[in-house]
């Protein structure tokens, strides 16, 4: 029977499983007697060598059931995983909604926007503050994975969050539909930014608080380590409304902020 290996960011873990990405991301979402629920974003990952994880353990772990039943999750690792795992080895991403629908990204390329703008960035493994920034994406990911600076990380995965015209002017009368609780305090935040010219990024939230509203995923999500940068490209809301239809209304149904 086929093994996996996922890198979960809800929590940090490596686990092996025999399960097919779209089965896994069913059970870790909802467990399999269908008691508990909660989403789950996690990365297939190739195979890799690395003398961090205890290999041998998950081979004598990720078997098969004595009555042939597939083995759901063996955890191999829940401590600074993602900086273990090179960027290589990741495959397709997965975001699950809380009842268990499964949307499947790959990898693309990623053009920076041209135009001078701000943005917002949930940061999802391994810290989870919510920041406005002057930065690109590529810019960020940099900045936050540079060793040089005090504070830095070994690797990042993040995504961009919309803003609308918030973007352009954080005083706009018209913030579209976001649906963010503290619309106040992420103007003032953008404010800040936009009367200090000297200051890149404003913290807004400490940490990511209830599940991810994956509706107001802008653009994509993002993995780095200032070298290397993988980017996972959203769909369109027309392409998921055609294309992935019973995913796109289980996100809008969440309301996790």
């Amino acid at each position: 029977m086929k093994r996996y290996l996922y890198l979960s960011l809800i929590p940090e873990s490596l686990i092996g499983s025999q399960l097919s990405p779209e089965e896994f991301g069913n059970y870790y979402a909802v467990g399999s007697r269908r008691r508990t629920s909660g989403q789950a974003i996690f990365f297939e990952i190739h195979p890799f060598e690395s003398d961090y994880f205890k290999w041998a353990e998950l081979d004598r772990c990720c078997v098969e059931h004595p009555d042939g039943q597939p083995r759901r999750s063996s955890y191999l690792a829940a401590y600074r995983v993602l900086e273990h795992v090179p960027l290589a080895a990741f495959g397709k991403l997965y975001l699950v909604t809380a009842d268990g629908r499964v949307l499947a990204l790959s990898p693309s390329e990623f053009k920076p926007e041209a135009t001078p703008q701000y943005h917002l960035y949930q940061e999802l493994c391994p810290i989870t503050p919510r920041v406005v920034s002057k930065s690109n994406p590529i810019e960020f990911c940099g900045n936050l994975t540079d060793r040089a600076n005090m504070v830095s990380v070994n690797k990042l995965v993040f995504a961009e969050l919309r803003l609308n015209r918030l973007s352009r002017d954080p005083d706009s009368d018209d913030a579209g539909d976001l649906p963010y609780k503290n619309l106040g305090h992420l103007r003032d935040c953008l404010r800040e930014l936009e009367t200090h010219e000297e200051k890149a990024n404003k913290l807004v939230n400490r940490s990511l608080t209830g599940e991810m509203l994956f509706r107001t995923i802008k653009n994509g999500i993002f993995v780095g380590n200032g070298e290397e940068f993988l980017y996972y490209p959203m769909p369109s809301e027309s392409d998921l409304e055609r294309e992935h239809h019973e995913w796109w209304h289980s996100a809008l149904s969440t309301f996790g902020e």
